[in-house]
């Protein structure tokens, strides 16, 4: 009987530790993915020529551009590990957070499994199909925080390749002999290599999800350096949203003889922004011209508690920050409200003043 629609129950997304991962402890499951979306674009050239008004052929001079996009609720650092972000256990630690996605690498493939209609995708091995998306690269990776809602991360992917499979089959140890989506990037021939995934899970995460009554945002480094009171007090400024983006932008890297780019490489320098809205309460007395002599870079702290309101689940920390505007918005009707974007700039693996660091409780073994 014909399947009569996809619902998110059926699906499960996976990630591979690299483009050549066969194995089942090669890959892992994202946890509290909320949606995903692939496409992809192929660029042509038609050849016209003198005699004949419709083209006599078109002819594929770029590789195509595949794109992958999926959010989830942000919990413990499970899913950034698996993505290859460094994400330090416990403590904080050196490495910059999107330093795994800066340096020359083959990118990672991506799966999206579809069980039968109506069976939840958790503990099922009897698949329908699968999306692979192969030689995926990391280009953009932001946060969302506000009040009345939970924390959510979104992820960007470009990718070199994208394949349907419905020859597998399923085991009690998982679901075998899925075709690999990865790519030779020279010649665009598929590595032909079949992989295995575990059952989907609910997850490695102790908790479902982290709430906005558990995060704090210390921009109180930055008071005296704008006109709103940062001072941290309770009765200063009132946070109700931040949005930290991280813009990974690639420039696909080619040369006569390949079909595909060689690389696809980072354009620098990469520069994080941290929006935040805010209702204000109190102002400090300031004055611009004091403040664009300020050239002392400073540090911010978001913090995200469990649901227990006492252990930290993950710290972000940016370092080597400035403030770059400060906006106010007032009218009949609604709360004075004030607008303040700080940016930083991803510094190098052995910088550990400037860019974003970040600690998770997570440690369970990723990729095993």
């Amino acid at each position: 009987m014909a399947r009569n629609r996809v619902i998110y129950q059926s699906e499960a997304l996976y990630v591979s530790s690299g483009i050549s991962s066969t194995t089942s402890g090669q890959h892992a499951q994202l946890e509290r993915v909320q949606s995903a979306n692939y496409n992809f674009t192929i660029n042509r050239q038609d050849i016209n020529q003198y005699g004949q008004l419709s083209r006599i052929d078109s002819i594929v001079l770029e590789p195509p551009t595949v794109g992958l996009d999926f959010t989830y609720y942000l919990t413990d650092g499970f899913n950034e590990r698996a993505l290859g972000f460094y994400v330090a256990t416990g403590t904080q630690g050196n490495g910059n957070f999107p330093s795994g996605h800066m340096t020359s690498q083959s990118g990672q493939n991506f799966y999206i499994t579809t069980v039968a209609e109506g069976a939840d995708a958790t503990g099922v091995t009897g698949l329908s199909s699968v999306i692979g998306v192969g030689n995926a690269f990391l280009s953009n990776y932001s946060l969302e925080l506000a009040v009345g809602a939970l924390p959510t991360v979104s992820v960007s992917m470009e990718a070199s390749n994208i394949n349907s499979d419905t020859t597998f089959f399923g085991t009690g140890g998982g679901i075998s002999g899925i075709e690999s989506p990865a790519i030779d990037p020279t010649n665009g021939v598929s590595y032909a290599y079949t992989t295995v995934l575990k059952p989907a899970n609910t997850g490695a995460s102790a908790i479902s999800a982290l709430r906005p009554g558990d995060i704090t945002i210390d921009i109180s480094s930055f008071d005296g350096s704008d006109i709103s009171d940062l001072s941290g007090a309770a009765e200063a400024i009132h946070i109700q949203s931040a949005s930290l983006a991280i813009p990974l932008s690639r420039t696909p890297l080619q040369r006569l003889g390949t079909k595909f780019a060689y690389a696809r490489a980072v354009d620098f320098p990469v520069k994080a922004t941290l929006s935040v809205s805010a209702i204000l309460n109190e102002v400090t007395a300031t004055n611009l011209s004091t403040i664009i002599n300020d050239s002392v870079r400073k540090d911010i702290s978001i913090t995200l508690k469990g649901p227990d309101g006492a252990t930290n689940r993950m710290i972000w920390t940016l370092k080597g920050c400035t403030l770059d505007s400060e906006s106010f918005s007032s009218s009949i009707g609604s709360n004075k409200s004030v607008e303040l974007s700080f940016s930083t700039q991803i510094g190098g693996p052995n910088d550990t003043i400037n860019g974003i660091f970040v600690s998770g409780a997570n440690s369970t073994a990723v990729f095993a």
